[in-house]
């Protein structure tokens, strides 16, 4: 009998876990404010997401070994290619921060130097368990790649949108 009780009591504490991690959806929603975090970039320098301010941001959550990820950085350079630089209504530019979720950073650099990924802002978290990272909890981030679109109040308005569906707010919002 008791060992039927244990069994039962770590089935439904694994159960939770795995709805938490793998099922429960993003908590972050449209008009949430963008939680502020300090990060070492890779070039060193110190950076925190509230020095971007008065700018759209894009932040985008990759990894080196991210199929999809890889995949997707044409798209990504040119978004970055085509916005930054403009002048919007409400904002004065658009940046990208890259957080590269890694078990090491043995290929990060790399990649964007070879991919010529040529914004200022690259940051790698590196974890064993890639999504226990402290920028994957802070964010809920679940899935790679996560993109978070925010404006220059510092809300998200845009959660795990497509490219295009991106451009679009993003061309709504040009001078």
């Amino acid at each position: 009998m008791t060992r039927k009780i244990i069994t039962g009591v770590i089935i439904l504490v694994l159960g939770f876990f795995a709805y938490d991690f793998f099922l429960k959806p993003p908590s972050f929603k449209n008009g949430a404010t963008a939680p502020d975090f300090s990060a070492q970039l890779t070039d060193g320098s110190d950076f925190s997401l509230s020095d971007l301010r008065g700018n759209y941001v894009l932040l985008d959550f990759w990894g080196s070994w991210c199929g999809p990820c890889i995949r997707e950085i044409p798209d990504i350079k040119n978004m970055y290619d085509t916005y930054h630089g403009k002048q919007f209504k409400d904002g004065k530019n658009f940046h990208i921060v890259s957080i590269a979720l890694e078990k090491s950073d043995k290929y990060t650099k790399r990649i964007i130097a070879d991919r010529a990924l040529n914004w200022d802002h690259h940051i790698i978290d590196s974890n064993p368990i890639i999504m226990l990272s402290s920028f994957a909890q802070l964010y809920d981030v679940k899935d790679l790649p996560s993109k978070f679109l925010i404006n220059p109040e510092g809300d998200i308005i845009g959660n795990n949108l497509s490219i295009d569906e991106m451009r679009k707010l993003l061309n709504a919002r040009l001078n």
